[in-house]
This record gives C-alpha cells, sequence and structure tokens, in this order.
C-alpha cells in the first residue's frame, strides 16, 4: 500500500509515531541520505532500541546522516543507545552545531531527500506534517542548508584525551 503524500501531525504520539515510521522506512528502502535538525532532540525518541536498530540496518557507507542541533548535551544523556550507534558509525555521521539562533528557533525537521519530508512547525502543541510532495523537500532543503552553512562541526564521536 502506498503511504499518503501528506499527513498532518497533532499530537506527540503521532510526531514519535511518524519519527519511528519514518527511520523504519529509511531501513526498508535505503535513501542515500537523512538530514535532522532540531535544537537539542530531547523529543526525538532517538533511544529506542528497534529505532536504533532501523539506523543501523539503513547504514553503510555510501549513506550519510547530517544531524544539526544547537545543543547536543540533550542526546548525550538522554539517547544512550544513539550515541553508541553513531560511535560505531561515525564515518557516515556528520554532527555540526548552530548556536546563532535563540532557543526553539532552529526547525524541528526530518528530511530524507526523495521519500518524505517530517516538519514539526510547533514544537509546543505537536503540529507538523509528514509530506512526501517534492516541493515541500525542496524548500526543507533550502532552509537546512542555510543553517548548515552558519554551522560547525560538533559532537565528536569520541573524546581524545592526552
Amino acid at each position: 500500500m502506498q503511504p499518503p503524500d501528506y499527513l498532518p501531525i497533532t499530537t506527540r504520539g503521532q510526531y514519535h509515531d511518524a519519527l519511528r515510521d519514518a527511520f523504519a522506512e529509511a531501513a526498508t528502502i535505503g535513501c542515500r541520505e537523512i538530514l535532522m535538525c532540531d535544537d537539542h532532540f530531547a523529543d526525538w525518541p532517538l533511544n529506542e532500541p528497534e529505532l536504533v536498530e532501523h539506523l543501523a540496518q539503513w547504514a553503510t557507507a555510501q549513506r550519510k546522516i547530517t544531524v544539526l542541533a544547537r545543543s547536543f548535551e540533550q542526546i548525550a544523556r538522554l539517547h544512550p543507545r544513539w550515541v553508541a550507534w553513531r560511535r560505531t558509525w561515525s564515518h557516515v555521521v556528520d554532527c555540526r552545531s548552530n548556536n546563532e539562533l535563540e532557543a526553539g528557533q532552529m526547525p524541528t525537521l526530518l528530511l530524507m531527500p526523495g521519500v518524505l519530508t517530517l516538519k514539526l512547525v510547533d514544537a509546543v502543541n505537536y503540529r507538523g506534517s509528514v509530506s512526501r510532495n517534492a516541493g515541500d523537500a525542496v524548500l526543507a532543503r533550502e532552509s537546512f542548508d542555510a543553517l548548515l552553512q552558519r554551522s560547525e562541526e560538533a559532537f565528536p564521536a569520541t573524546n581524545l584525551g592526552l
């Protein structure tokens, strides 16, 4: 069955289910690139074993995931499974920080080019959408790239000490 071209998100549960479904789809179809953007990723279900397993199935040397945040402190604290996965797959994961924006100004976005765009436009009330429209993907990519241009490397996979 073909997924719908547009699916509204109106609750926290729908938002989490949409994220889970998107990562499951990435593992199944093997999209080449995943772009993730959020202030701090505290409300993403990144510590769930099944979601991390989907990422492990998705990850190969020809794939790339770019994670853009204002801060990675919440990821390190709340999502240790994702952090461990990221350490293993650091060659396909690029973590970037853009702290020019005020808290709440960073878009909440998951983009799988050519597959889907998940965007949360109201993070307080969980209002957003999942779209398979190419136009929505282009706009999301432009927004992501503009923030990425003003970002810097962040959240190293390992901390080397002397």
